[in-house]
């Protein structure tokens, strides 16, 4: 057995650290909780010091990693009960009741079992089910580690928040979306009514239902409710990897190297399909749906003053986070904008830094926009009102055999999205005004 004093070291250290990493949290998210109570995005300096906290977080995270894991090895016991695994068989108890581990301490790890160590217990471990389940339970397929029907391993839970999960500065709009989870049959379309408010105004603006004035004695007026239907159906989408098989069997420093980078892929993925795709065989992107409200621009290649007056004046208000979103190739047009007196609009000096709105709005330096002076190069939108679908996954499967001469692996990840407005055209207002809560900027008429 361990050593107390030894563990009593371990636990100790742990409890700093943790403390540090708590304090350093805390800090992060007043940071962003300022900003957002400002409506506005970091500034540079409280960006610069962000960066830092995390770096520092990140460090403390791993340290405390590496001392969890030791702290587990001292205190294991020479026998164990095996987890719960493929076909629910749980072999008869040790003569010391310790259970096995049915986490992973990293996704490094968790990698480094998938390519190495395909008998590890953990990758065959049931999420959810305790001891209570027994022979014959329904098992959901999507709540199994080892779901080997799409071809590859399911990220187990603890690591799934932490590649799906994207923070507002690394993407624009699954931060902001309306996000429904995969649910019981994770794959499968679905349906959702939808108010037809496309029609005549004022009528449209309540789908259809109207009341009217009248006499005594005299007829109630008819009266339809206009329903749509809005349909999403998850799509698979899949990335790889190549890795020296050197560095994944050196799991510890592997993780942030692999986790990283598929969680910065998928932020780019998803920013640039929820923008720009075009729905078939995956999401609908605002910039491609009839939702989106079209202000043509003044001038052909840049952006002039009231073409930014233009598109407010037709944005949906009703509250929300709206954003502006356009390339950094923009910022130059934007900084020298002046007003029709000849002023700056963005910022009287040059001596403080750029402001983190315009008119009102947060603005988001997009490079998945398109170019400036392309149709939708400047977005301003409400991302509240676009949906996605999570499906199944992610999944994840290694391979040696197609890089096996380069003594590298292939790890796929792979997993099923939808998305799309929640709107289909603009809406017209009570006074036939057209407004819509995703406005871009066109060409010249």
């Amino acid at each position: 057995m361990a050593a107390p004093l030894a563990l009593a070291a371990i636990d100790t250290s742990l409890k700093g650290l943790r403390e540090k990493h708590g304090k350093l949290v805390a800090e992060m998210t007043a940071l962003l909780q300022k900003a957002e109570e400002g409506d506005r995005d970091l500034t540079a300096e409280e960006q610069t010091r962000f960066d830092e906290l995390k770096a520092e977080r990140d460090g403390l995270a791993t340290r405390i990693d590496r001392l969890t894991e030791q702290r587990a090895a001292e205190a294991a016991l020479d026998e164990v009960i095996p987890a719960a695994g493929r076909g629910g068989q749980v072999q008869p108890p040790a003569r010391r009741p310790n259970e096995a581990a049915t986490q992973f301490e990293s996704f490094g790890e968790f990698m480094h079992a998938v390519r190495f160590r395909s008998n590890d217990q953990r990758l065959t471990f049931v999420e959810n089910v305790g001891a209570e389940q027994g022979e014959g339970s329904d098992l959901r397929a999507e709540m199994r580690m080892d779901n080997d029907t799409q071809g590859g391993f399911m990220v187990p839970q603890q690591f799934r928040s932490q590649i799906m999960s994207i923070a507002p500065q690394d993407a624009l709009v699954r931060p902001r979306a309306t996000i429904i989870p995969a649910g019981n049959a994770p794959d499968a379309g679905l349906s959702m009514p939808v108010l037809d408010q496309g029609g005549s105004a004022p009528a449209n603006m309540f789908g259809g239902v109207q009341f009217a004035w009248i006499e005594e004695g005299g007829a109630k007026p008819e009266t339809n409710l206009g329903l749509g239907e809005f349909t999403l159906t998850p799509h698979e989408v899949a990335g790889h990897m190549k890795i020296t098989d050197k560095l994944l069997r050196n799991w510890p420093a592997a993780d942030g190297l692999i986790r990283q980078q598929f969680t910065l892929a998928l932020a780019g993925l998803e920013d640039y399909v929820f923008q720009r795709g075009n729905g078939v065989t995956q999401p609908l992107g605002a910039l491609n749906a009839p939702a989106t409200k079209w202000v043509p621009r003044a001038n052909a290649n840049t952006i002039t003053y009231i073409d930014i007056v233009n598109m407010v004046a037709v944005f949906l208000m009703r509250g929300g986070q709206p954003v502006w979103s356009m390339p950094q190739q923009a910022l130059t047009k934007i900084a020298t904008m002046v007003d029709p007196a000849g002023h700056y609009i963005w910022k009287e000096n040059a001596r403080d830094g750029f402001a983190g709105t315009l008119m009102g709005y947060p603005v988001r330096w997009n490079n998945r926009a398109p170019a400036l002076g392309v149709k939708g190069d400047v977005l301003l939108a409400d991302w509240s009102y676009y949906v996605i679908k999570d499906g199944s996954g992610p999944f994840v499967a290694a391979s040696e055999h197609v890089e096996f001469l380069n003594n590298k692996t292939v790890i796929k990840l792979f997993y099923n999205v939808d998305g799309a407005p929640w709107m289909k055209a603009p809406i017209k207002e009570e006074n036939g005004y057209e407004v819509s809560p995703f406005v871009g900027l066109d060409i010249p008429a």
